[in-house]
């Protein structure tokens, strides 16, 4: 499964190299801009936690996306001594070109299906969507339990 997957990702990705080049930042900046995507604003020591580098990577990857205009930085009014971290218009219109680029070239696959196929990647994409939900609980699911999170982390009503 996982290298049919593999080799999926790399005829995907060797058809759209040219659109992956014309992006002008690097892959941790990427990351950074995907986890800012995912979160909204951070502390830069959250960044720093979450990436699992120093501060001095994490001041630097910023600054080079606040001079490309993809990111802002400012202090939190509550505690100065903290700098926060967000992604401008610009850096969310450049996450969602990458999130097009996947969703055409999904499009793209399921246009050459006939309809077994198409019952097949439905299936498959249900079974991969209870999974996730085993691993990584939807929040915006109004099954799950609000009173009690635990470290941030949702959990499902006991259906008992």
């Amino acid at each position: 499964m996982v290298a049919g997957f593999e080799r999926l990702m790399q005829r995907l990705a060797d058809s759209h190299a040219p659109e992956f080049l014309e992006i002008d930042v690097t892959m941790p900046q990427a990351k950074l801009l995907y986890l800012l995507g995912a979160a909204g604003e951070l502390h830069m020591s959250d960044l720093v936690a979450r990436l699992g580098t120093s501060p001095a990577t994490i001041s630097g990857l910023v600054d080079r996306l606040v001079d490309h205009g993809l990111a802002t930085r400012r202090d939190d009014p509550s505690d100065r001594r903290q700098v926060v971290v967000g992604l401008t218009p610009a850096g969310i219109d450049f996450l969602g070109r990458f999130r097009e680029l996947n969703a055409r070239q999904l499009r793209d696959l399921l246009a050459v299906l006939d309809d077994a196929g198409m019952d097949h990647v439905r299936a498959a994409l249900d079974a991969l969507n209870v999974a996730a939900d085993r691993l990584v609980p939807d929040a915006n699911d109004p099954v799950l339990l609000t009173a009690a999170p635990r470290a941030g982390v949702a959990t499902r009503k006991d259906p008992a």
